[in-house]
């Protein structure tokens, strides 16, 4: 018997939940029913739904569904939305809190807010549920590939329990705590790559300026010091100024205000952060909010002195 199979027939016991099978979270069910996971989907967007139907994966409208399920991942796209899904609305609408089964867990894979986290830990422990923070770091097309890197924490019977599963959907996996280490994580890589697309812009707008090609620029850039492989992935873009969103700006708001939140809860004066967040915000107002965040390339570029490049 496989790690896979002892899992689910000794510890599972039924199919694996999956709410929220967007961007993110379609690949990565994807990759868990190409393996032979048998797996529940449920959406707000009837067309996520129908193409996780047509891979093979079950679908329910209700979380009641997921009643059966010792396991449930989750993809969600914020803290109001996790928290409806987990906490629900009185006896209407009950959440996961209210339907899981003791010593079931919940793998809640989004990007959120610690203070959210913490609520949902407090919510899923008084229920005896298992709760494992792994939010993902990468991009759509690493989710498509199984390349992504899983950052985790939480009760660790059930990072044991789950991890054959993880291996399934990512490259790299990292298990950082029993607390939400996992969450504070993501908000530091995010950090990092937030802040990349805001210290290239302005170092591409400053060469423009002084007469330098992008193209050139960039191709000294990928063979210096300075190189990360995020830039590498987004050369192509930069040089033909193609920025249909892998991750938008929008998004980027959304992580940089979690991340100076964070700071500001913890007393850590995030003094980059928060003039980064003001230039997503001021890119967004000026039409870029749906590009992706290395727009930033454009909207400094646009918001220059007229008559600056040579």
């Amino acid at each position: 018997m496989t790690a896979q199979s002892k899992t689910e027939d000794e510890v599972h016991g039924g199919p694996v939940g999956w709410i929220g099978v967007g961007k993110m979270g379609a690949p990565m069910a994807g990759n868990l029913l190409k393996s032979g996971v048998d797996i529940i989907v449920s959406d707000t967007a009837a067309a996520n739904r129908a193409s996780m139907k047509a891979q093979g994966a079950q679908t329910a409208d209700e979380p009641a569904s997921f009643q059966g399920c010792r396991t449930v991942f989750s993809t969600l796209p914020n803290d109001a939305a996790l928290l409806s899904v987990v906490l629900g609305d009185g006896e209407k609408s009950p959440g996961l809190a209210d339907i899981l089964a003791p010593g079931s867990a919940l793998v809640e894979m989004s990007t959120v807010s610690p203070h959210c986290s913490t609520r949902i830990a407090e919510a899923l422990a008084a229920r005896d549920i298992d709760y494992l923070r792994a939010p993902i770091s990468g991009s759509t097309a690493l989710a498509e590939a199984a390349t992504v890197t899983i950052l985790a924490s939480g009760e660790r019977a059930a990072w044991d329990r789950v991890l054959p599963w993880l291996k399934v959907m990512s490259a790299r996996q990292f298990y950082l705590g029993d607390g939400d280490e996992a969450r504070f994580m993501k908000l530091v890589l995010n950090t990092m790559v937030g802040a990349t697309s805001s210290v290239l812009s302005e170092a591409l707008v400053l060469g423009e300026a002084g007469g330098l090609d992008r193209r050139a620029m960039m191709e000294v850039i990928c063979e210096s010091a300075v190189v990360s492989p995020l830039i590498k992935y987004k050369v192509d873009a930069i040089e033909t100024n193609d920025f249909a969103p892998a991750f938008s700006v929008g998004q980027m708001i959304k992580d940089f205000s979690l991340i100076t939140e964070a700071g500001q809860s913890n007393g850590v004066p995030m003094f980059n952060a928060n003039l980064i967040l003001q230039q997503y915000i001021a890119a967004a107002n000026s039409g870029l909010e749906k590009s992706d965040f290395f727009a930033l390339v454009q909207w400094l570029r646009d918001m220059s002195r007229p008559g600056i490049y040579k």
